[in-house]
């Protein structure tokens, strides 16, 4: 018995075996690609034209990220693109997770057409109302940070929903029966002892919303009218297109290595809280 077993899990092994080769090729693909952008940012102009990134013969040029970060504007760019994210993701929180846990716990007369609403507003590609939301804003007067907020909450409301409904759903309602024993209010029971039981989820989306805010560029190059609120997407673009004059291609990587830096950091540190966040709202309570 034991060697069929042993014989179907080595089938399975096989089986998966074309998986797993083309999952470690596409991380050593990506590893390669990120060392050598840490490379060329610590490499002088001639080192990265010349093809001689790893040589290092001149030493480690660590000036680059100086340069990048004071002359480049990759400070200000990154203030405005962290200002972004979290303000973002604070407000999509605010939203989502007490609308997520109303619909999940009771049912009420257009309950099914708010959820439907949400997976349809999940559908629609960005690209399609970047026009539409611009010609409000330009006929509106609105402009500023506050409109790439608001823009950025809007956007992810509708994700953020349905991702913690199947979360609240999940959730045992014994624990908000013995709150209102307890003279709990719907609020308090939510604020105090619902939301902190999908933690899992709340992190998990919110690096997930942050991600997608920092990274984001196409709205942004849109809505932003001056340097003093460009983020780091457009912000790299700018700095690309000055590289055709000032040559300092090392300053370049540099700020790319800086941009890369959070979004590498979070999944560093948060990785284990991602996956467990991801997967337990299948498992009802």
């Amino acid at each position: 018995m034991g060697k069929y077993h042993d014989r179907i899990n080595w089938k399975k092994e096989l089986q998966l075996l074309p998986g797993y080769i083309i999952v470690c090729a596409w991380v050593a693909l990506t590893a390669a690609i990120l060392f050598w952008i840490v490379c060329a940012s610590l490499s002088s102009t001639k080192e990265i034209l010349t093809g001689r990134v790893m040589d290092f013969s001149n030493g480690l040029k660590w000036d680059n990220y100086v340069t990048a970060w004071n002359t480049q504007n990759v400070s200000l760019y990154f203030f405005n693109s962290l200002v972004y994210a979290v303000v973002s993701c604070v407000g999509v929180l605010l939203i989502s997770a007490p609308g997520a846990y109303v619909l999940s716990r009771w049912k009420f007369v257009g309950g099914k057409a708010i959820r439907i609403g949400l997976v349809i507003a999940m559908s629609v590609p960005t690209i399609m109302i970047i026009m539409p939301l611009y010609s409000l804003a330009v006929q509106w007067g609105i402009k500023g940070r506050v409109l790439l907020v608001v823009l950025y909450i809007m956007l992810r409301v509708p994700y953020t929903t349905i991702y913690l409904l199947d979360f609240f759903s999940s959730l045992s309602r014994s624990y908000e029966e013995a709150a209102y024993i307890d003279g709990c209010s719907h609020s308090r029971t939510f604020w105090q002892i619902m939301l902190p039981l999908v933690q899992p989820a709340i992190i998990t989306v919110t690096i997930f919303n942050f991600m997608s805010v920092w990274n984001e560029f196409f709205m942004a190059l849109i809505f932003t009218t001056s340097d003093s609120m460009t983020p780091v997407g457009v912000g790299l673009l700018q700095i690309v297109n000055a590289m055709k004059y000032s040559g300092q291609y090392g300053a370049m990587f540099a700020a790319v290595i800086i941009v890369f830096m959070p979004t590498f950091l979070l999944y560093l540190f948060l990785s284990e809280k991602i996956i467990v966040g991801a997967t337990s709202g299948g498992v009802k309570g």
